[in-house]
């Protein structure tokens, strides 16, 4: 166990642009030269036991960055796999399946941006950008891309971990969904089975992610009713979540009709409310799943 957290507890902001000092202070210095390069060696932690949880992956070519966010994360007791470069990230997302991924944009070798893309071929791991690009374009496009939430440097740790958390509540609910788990949807040639995560459009397999999901699954759940922003943020982050504008509904949902093959000007699945929201873009069959006797 890493114990620089307690020494530089909220010591303040980490992280920033490559080539200018960054106020690690504290933090780096408590994390010493020979635990730094076994971090490095052991970038690709051998799988453990299938009883354990699945390892949050970090990946960032700065190992000061990857230090410390392994020591903040251990500390709250989440394994921790690590990669220096695109593509050592790709191959440890094909061998370990991780929880989650801490994912910096700027990498040798694939970039972030392409990383979030191939890990989204993959399924729906979750991924939390951390990154020195931090402009709203940037944030913009790293959630147009597939990225869960984007957490610009330099950044708090103690917020990343509070962050993390909240995308592995979110991500990880035991219990049915309250709108609709045990439904299946059916819209014109759209098919949706929410507690099996399927979705066919056109006869094809849709591969969507936890998010996507939800926001689909409110919107067919509504049957017709305008929904707005947010109302559909509550649907799909919680009503607690904080620090995302409600105009993210709207990378979401340009994301969703790419995925389904929808068309905003002739929606067959999703209509633009202008000044409202977005609703159904047609009636709803709602498909109650039979009870098992």
């Amino acid at each position: 166990m890493v114990d620089a957290p307690r020494q530089v507890a909220d010591a303040g902001m980490v992280g920033g642009r490559r080539g200018h000092t960054t106020s690690l202070g504290a933090a780096t210095r408590v994390i010493d030269a020979s635990r730094l390069s076994a971090s490095l060696r052991a970038a690709m932690i051998p799988s453990m036991p299938r009883s354990e949880p699945a390892p949050i992956l970090v990946v960032d070519d700065d190992p000061k960055i990857v230090a410390l966010v392994r020591a903040y994360l251990e500390r709250e007791r989440f394994r921790v796999i690590s990669a220096g470069d695109g593509r050592a990230a790709l191959r440890a997302i094909e061998d370990h399946r991780p929880r989650l991924v801490v994912l910096d944009l700027m990498l040798p070798e694939v970039d972030g941006l392409a990383v979030i893309r191939r890990t989204r071929a993959m399924g729906d791991i979750p991924i939390l950008v951390l990154s020195a690009r931090g402009s709203t374009g940037d944030r913009i496009q790293g959630l147009s891309e597939g990225a869960d939430d984007y957490l610009p440097k330099p950044f708090s740790p103690a917020e990343l971990v509070a962050r993390v958390r909240t995308i592995l509540r979110r991500t990880e609910r035991d219990g049915p969904e309250p709108l609709s788990a045990n439904l299946r949807f059916r819209l014109a040639d759209l098919e949706v089975d929410v507690a099996r995560h399927a979705v066919r459009a056109g006869g094809r397999t849709v591969v969507l992610s936890i998010l996507e999901m939800r926001l689909l699954a409110a919107l067919l759940g509504a049957e017709g009713r305008i929904l707005t922003r947010d109302q559909l943020l509550d649907a799909i982050h919680g009503a607690a979540e904080a620090d995302v504008t409600d105009r993210a509904i709207d990378v979401y949902v340009k994301r969703l009709r790419e995925k389904l093959g929808d068309d905003a000007a002739e929606p067959r699945y999703i209509a633009t409310v202008r000044g409202a929201g977005y609703r159904a873009a047609g009636p709803v069959e709602r498909l109650t799943r039979p009870t098992a006797t």
